[in-house]
Order: structure tokens, then C-alpha cells, then sequence
């Protein structure tokens, strides 16, 4: 005998169909089949105690959380909602779109591909607020909107703007970069963010500017300093080093291939002069995939201005990347899943535990969560594993949101996260 959901949904098809035939036969009237598949096929909830629950026109490339607006991005256009009810602002044709500023000072940024300029738009309103016609590519930050704009590839300057009002911060020139960057934020040699396949790259939202900002072009790196806006050094890495720019370091990895294996060696280096601050041998940065050839591929594992290492004997351990300071250490059974400038969650076992660097020890810990993985953001801690989402306060543990769902999640604000599953979209508030 069959049981469960499903043969429910089937008993519940025909019981309906035979209504339909009934209201046919006796009332005449045509047609009252688009109600009734709307209410077959009706989403159900998301999560338990959502705020409200949203059906979009598609699938979300990035959602985001600015001021008092929900911003949907999808591959072609778009939308606002309102963030208490979910109240559709506006919407605009774009192909990339993302978020600069923080809270009421928030802005949304969008673009054509292919296409030079950009919009500042009103997240309550989609008002342009500034528009540029010559940049190629742009960066979003908490303080700032940075954009590189070149003329025919010889002459590229890049520019900081403030967020809200609009005024330029700094300009600078930075050379012959041509058309390589492009787009919205595109990819700068810093740090390669851990965050947990549950939970969408962009949760945390957009970053502080960091002190500096490397630009690669044809071999070359450009440190610009965003203090005052001036290009502070300008390196060529060796073909068994990969550059990182860290903290307001230069990090340097050199990876030399002997024995059938690689040997790794890391130096922090001051920008102007270029005097090394730090240097640690044998710390593994996982630039390189595994192999011996050595071939360094990828930016340092991390988080803002912490780096990820890996000792010969294969403990982890967490470095400052401005003074090359251990921030912790760990065992062989420990592994680290996502960093910021103030925390890391780490695993051990079936324990998921918050490590604050302040406090140089544990602060919060979640049993039981084995599969989990998780992100930092500024307002809440992210622990996801299959079937569950749990936000809690980063620095104590408290629970803000524990709920059982299989959806993702997207953005996570001052009071709450954005949850999406497929092209439903929710808002769960914090306790």
C-alpha cells in the first residue's frame, strides 16, 4: 500500500479533477483550470517563522540586502522589493548588478556587458544617482566605488568614489592595463574567501576598502595605496612565485619543486621600498594544487586580512597577514572554514566552534554538526549543513535563527537573512 505525500498529492488531483467535471456539468462555466493548477502547484513554505515568502521571475544570480530594499540580480535584469513585506520597488534592465555602502548609505550598481559606464541607482527607488559612460570595470565596497577606466588601453586610470554622494575620493594613473578587468568586481590578487557551499560567495556583503589594491596586467602587479590614491609599487613575480596583496602587505609565495615535492616559502613585504616585514619557510598557502610541479594557480586561502597556511606536519594555522603573526594554531583533526579580521569557525569532530582572535580562544561551539559548513558575516554566523541553517551571534553563540530548510542562503542584514530555494525567496528574521 502506498504511502507518504506523493500519493496524497494524487488523491488529492483526482478528488479535484472530479469537481471540475462537476462544476462543468451543472454551471457551464468554461475553463477554471488556471486556478485550480495554481492552487495544485502552490510553493510551500521555505522555513518555518519567515517574515514573508517571495515568488520571483526566475532563478537569482545574487541576492543582496541595502538599507531597507531586498536587490534581486538576474542575468538580464534587475528588482527591488521592499524588505519588510516584500513589496516590489522597481526594476531595470542590467546585466551585472551590485552593492556598494552599508545601511542607509547604501547604493546599487549596475552595467551592460561589453558595454563601458555604469548606474548608481536608489535602492528604494532606482533613481540614478550618478552615471558614468567610460569605465570598464568596477569595484563595490563599504566606503567606496572604485572603477578603472582606459582610453584605447594606453592610458587606464582608476578612480575612488563615495558611495551615496557621489564625490570622487582620490584618482590615480595606472598605466597601460588594456581591457583585462571588466564588469563588476572583477578578480584582484588578494585573498580566496572560505565560505561553505550552502551559502551564496557574496552573504557577508560588500567589504571595507582594504589599504591596498593590487592590479595584475601582462606579469605585473600594481600596488596602488587607497589612503591617498598613488601607485606605491610595481611587481613582476618570478615564474615560481604567486603575489598576493594582503593586509596592506605584499605577500610573496615561492614554490620550488625537489624531491617530487614542493618546498613553499612566504614573505610579507612593506610596498614602499619594498623591505620584507616577514617571512616563514615551509608554510604551504595552498596556491598550488597537489602535485609537484609546483604550478601556483590560485590567490591564498583566507579572509580580509587573514590568511590560511599549512604547516609540514599539516596542522592548520591562521597568520596575520600584515605581520605574519600566528592568530591560532590547530591540530591535525582541525580544520578551518571560513575567516574574517576578527573571527574563524572551525571544526574538529561533529563540533563546529567560533574562535575569536581578541579573546585568543573559543567563544561559541554548535555539537552535532559534522557536515556543516559555514560564513562570517558582520551581523551573524552562518552554520549550514543539509536541511538546516542556524545564524548565530559571532562573538557569543547566541542563537538569532535556527530553522530547518533545504534552501540557500543569499544575504544576511542587520535583523534577519534572505533564504532562496530555486525561484522562491524569503526573509527569516532574527530573534
Amino acid at each position: 500500500m502506498a504511502s507518504g505525500g506523493g500519493s496524497w498529492k494524487g488523491f488529492t488531483l483526482v478528488a479535484a479533477t472530479a469537481v471540475v467535471i462537476t462544476v462543468l456539468a451543472t454551471t457551464n462555466v468554461w475553463n477554471p483550470f488556471p486556478q485550480l493548477w495554481s492552487w495544485i502547484n502552490a510553493s510551500g513554505p521555505i522555513a518555518p517563522n519567515t517574515r514573508w515568502q517571495q515568488s520571483l521571475g526566475g532563478s537569482p544570480q545574487s541576492v543582496a540586502i541595502a538599507g531597507d530594499a531586498v536587490i534581486v540580480e538576474y542575468r538580464t535584469s534587475v528588482e527591488a522589493y521592499g524588505l519588510t513585506a516584500a513589496v516590489k520597488l522597481w526594476s531595470s534592465d542590467a546585466d551585472w548588478a551590485a552593492v556598494a555602502g552599508k545601511g542607509a548609505n547604501a547604493v546599487v550598481v549596475t552595467g551592460r556587458l561589453l558595454t563601458k559606464g555604469y548606474q548608481v541607482l536608489d535602492p528604494a527607488t532606482g533613481a540614478v544617482r550618478r552615471a558614468d559612460t567610460g569605465a570598464s570595470a568596477v569595484w563595490t565596497y563599504q566606503d567606496a566605488i572604485v572603477d578603472l577606466s582606459c582610453s584605447g588601453g594606453d592610458e587606464c586610470r582608476l578612480t575612488a568614489w563615495d558611495p551615496r554622494s557621489g564625490k570622487q575620493l582620490w584618482t590615480v594613473s595606472a598605466g597601460s592595463l588594456g581591457f583585462v578587468l571588466d564588469a563588476a568586481n572583477p578578480d584582484l590578487p588578494d585573498t580566496r574567501r572560505l565560505i561553505s557551499g550552502d551559502v551564496d560567495d557574496d552573504v557577508a556583503g560588500p567589504p571595507a576598502l582594504p589599504g591596498l589594491l593590487g592590479l595584475p596586467h601582462d606579469g605585473e602587479i600594481r600596488v596602488i595605496d587607497t589612503a591617498g590614491g598613488r601607485l606605491v609599487q610595481t611587481i613582476r613575480p618570478a615564474r615560481d612565485q604567486r603575489v598576493a596583496v594582503v593586509g596592506g602587505r605584499v605577500l610573496t609565495v615561492t614554490g620550488t619543486a625537489e624531491d617530487g615535492t614542493c618546498y613553499y616559502g612566504v614573505t610579507g613585504g612593506d610596498p614602499v621600498g619594498g623591505r620584507v616585514v616577514w617571512r616563514r619557510d615551509g608554510l604551504n598557502l595552498r596556491t598550488a594544487d597537489n602535485g609537484s610541479n609546483c604550478e601556483q594557480e590560485h590567490d591564498p586561502a583566507g579572509g580580509y586580512n587573514v590568511v590560511l597556511g599549512v604547516d609540514p606536519y599539516g596542522r592548520e594555522v591562521l597568520i596575520n597577514g600584515y605581520d605574519g603573526r600566528n592568530l591560532w594554531y590547530g591540530d591535525k583533526e582541525s580544520s578551518v572554514l571560513t575567516v574574517d579580521d576578527t573571527y574563524a569557525v572551525i571544526r574538529k569532530g561533529d563540533s563546529v566552534r567560533g574562535y575569536s582572535f581578541t579573546k585568543d580562544k573559543v567563544v561559541w561551539r554548535q555539537d552535532g554538526r559534522a557536515e556543516a559548513g559555514a560564513a562570517l558575516t558582520p551581523y551573524a554566523a552562518i552554520v549550514a549543513s543539509k536541511g538546516r541553517v542556524t545564524a548565530l551571534a559571532p562573538g557569543s553563540g547566541a542563537v538569532r535563527a535556527d530553522v530547518r530548510t533545504e534552501a540557500k542562503v543569499f544575504a544576511v542584514g542587520p535583523d534577519g537573512m534572505i533564504l532562496v530555494v530555486g525561484r522562491e525567496m524569503a526573509y527569516v528574521p532574527f530573534a
